[in-house]
């Protein structure tokens, strides 16, 4: 896959994953949002912290018929970005690792990010995409070959209708590692709100909706809306299958139809967001990361054409996380 060009040469895009760059379309069927390691103070007792049950969890996705997966947990939750390394090598699933913030709930009073300027929080996540993670101890993340452990995504969260000034730093910060390294922007939207303000407010840094996925847009059923974001560009994450106290699997599918029958096929994404220690068979909880290709997908599957699911399992994934090699380029 090639992306735009370079003094009349094609420039050549791959997909960053935790194991090294991957050509777009050998990444196959996504999972586009889930964690293996995620701690938060939102979450307690529900901490996903161990890379044994990370890992057999990981596994069964794979078995389920997937092979990709975002880890959507970003900076300070928790992450262990070298255990999900050794995960995708020993278990073959590959992995897009997340960087940036998420909302402010989900760090403590005190915590450094929350005071942190945008220019310092974007160098950092532009070097984590670019050259790569560094760990607690400040050395460069690395992979079981030694190579390092880079970003493919940058991540922003907001709040229910809110966008305060630490998340504004964090869209600024997003923004700024988007359009340095043409990684994607991942916002995580409290209860699929404030889609379009988030849009505008990307727009206006610098960031083209086609370049965005909006995170649980499913929160909000509303195919209309969804419509309405896919004509802007922006990509539509639908992540909430067997979050039944929200809405049952059947709303979901029949919005994903609908938006798909009004023409939003080429930007629709789906994922678990399982998320929780509670809710991961190997953590001894259920439905875990399997339900997603085992129950959902198969539903899915049924209602639309071969193409679509194609598109919506694969094909938008690949297109999504794609980035200029010549822009991040490799140190």
């Amino acid at each position: 896959m090639t992306s735009g060009t370079s003094g009349g040469t094609p420039v050549r895009s791959v997909v960053r994953t935790v194991l090294g760059d991957v050509e777009p379309d050998s990444l196959g069927t996504l999972d586009y949002h889930e964690h293996l390691f995620q701690i938060s103070p939102l979450l307690a007792g529900d901490e996903l912290d161990d890379e044994l049950l990370s890992g057999r969890e990981a596994a069964s996705l794979l078995a389920g018929g997937m092979q990709a997966m975002v880890d959507a947990t970003p900076t300070g939750l928790g992450r262990d970005v070298e255990a999900t390394a050794r995960i995708s090598a020993s278990t073959g699933l590959a992995v897009v690792h997340t960087t940036g913030l998420h909302h402010s709930g989900h760090y403590p009073a005190g915590h450094p990010l929350l005071e942190m300027p945008a220019e310092r929080l974007a160098e950092t996540f532009v070097a984590d995409v670019v050259s790569g993670f560094r760990v607690a101890d400040g050395r460069p993340a690395a992979a079981p070959d030694g190579s390092p452990v880079r970003a493919g995504v940058v991540k922003a969260g907001i709040r229910y209708w809110s966008i305060g000034a630490f998340e504004s730093r964090a869209l600024e910060a997003a923004a700024a590692t988007s359009t340095t390294t043409g990684c994607a922007v991942m916002v995580h939207l409290d209860f699929g709100s404030a889609t379009h303000e988030v849009l505008d407010r990307l727009d206006t840094l610098g960031v083209a909706a086609d370049r965005v996925v909006l995170a649980h847009v499913d929160r909000n059923l509303d195919p209309g809306l969804h419509l309405e974001l896919a004509a802007r560009g922006a990509y539509l994450g639908y992540d909430g299958p067997a979050r039944h106290r929200e809405a049952p699997d059947s709303a979901i599918l029949d919005c994903l139809s609908r938006v798909v029958d009004g023409g939003g096929a080429a930007r629709m994404l789906v994922g678990g967001d399982v998320a929780r220690r509670s809710r991961y068979v190997a953590y001894g909880g259920m439905p875990g990361l399997e339900y997603l290709p085992k129950r959902f997908l198969p539903r899915l599957r049924e209602r639309l054409t071969r193409e679509d699911y194609d598109r919506v399992t694969r094909a938008n994934g690949a297109r999504l996380l794609a980035l200029p090699a010549l822009l991040a380029c490799a140190p």
